[in-house]
């Protein structure tokens, strides 16, 4: 379960976030939509453990990220496909995670055929590699130790419609394992697809929590959003 009770952010005296609370299940897609400066990276930097809460808390399996004994094998994130070294190779990457994780390098092999790299993409410098590619990449190196739950902030930018059908496939199967899924992204038809659940943020509020039936009332999701955030909506500090 991944979870935020009451979450509070506060930088420079503003508030990137302000009494914010929602709950991912087990065996469930949750998206996590607004419009840029909602909130949504710091919230997602909060329960990777990469920003504290100003208060509140911010919990991954019952714990704060920091608490996790094994957190390569409890939560897998992607905040940013292109953090990894540009001269390293996507099996270089993979590689290192798994040793990390204290995993067999068959892991790596298996990794790399489940996010469809193949082994002269993975052998080539990160460097030369496309968007969708490096997310790709990304997604598989969150999803080395076969983690419980997942933090992806827009997991689908730079895919292609079939990358994107793939991804689409790829969550709802981890979700039926019994993964919890945190999905942020700007593609809201693809949510729309794969979510059980959409929390909306703006201003660094919760605007509305609930299944895609409870929030659109006969609305498409773009419809239901642009009438949720068009008066909440700000500029980034």
């Amino acid at each position: 379960m991944i979870e935020l009770h009451r979450v509070t952010k506060t930088y420079n005296g503003v508030k990137a976030l302000d009494d914010v609370s929602f709950t991912v299940h087990p065996g469930s897609v949750t998206g996590f939509l607004g419009p840029n400066g909602a909130g949504k990276s710091t919230a997602m930097r909060i329960l990777a453990g990469l920003a504290r809460p100003t208060s509140g808390r911010a919990t991954v399996l019952g714990k704060p990220y920091a608490e996790l004994a094994r957190p390569g094998y409890d939560v897998g994130t992607l905040l940013d496909a292109g953090a990894q070294h540009p001269g390293r190779t996507g099996r270089e990457v993979l590689t290192l995670g798994a040793l990390m994780l204290g995993l067999p390098k068959s892991r790596v092999d298996e990794v790399l055929d489940l996010v469809g790299l193949t082994g002269k993409e993975a052998g080539r410098p990160i460097r030369g590699y496309s968007l969708g590619m490096r997310q790709r990449l990304g997604i598989g190196h969150a999803l080395l130790g076969r983690p419980r739950a997942l933090i992806l902030d827009e997991p689908a930018n730079g895919l292609d419609p079939q990358g994107i059908q793939w991804m689409r496939e790829l969550l709802r199967g981890l979700a039926a394992s019994g993964c919890a899924v945190l999905l942020s992204s700007h593609l809201l038809y693809e949510v729309e697809q794969v979510a059980d659940r959409i929390v909306m943020i703006g201003a660094g509020r919760v605007l509305a929590d609930g299944t895609l039936a409870e929030l659109s009332q006969g609305r498409t999701l773009e419809q239901t959003f642009l009438a949720l955030t068009s008066q909440t909506f700000r500029t980034p500090a």
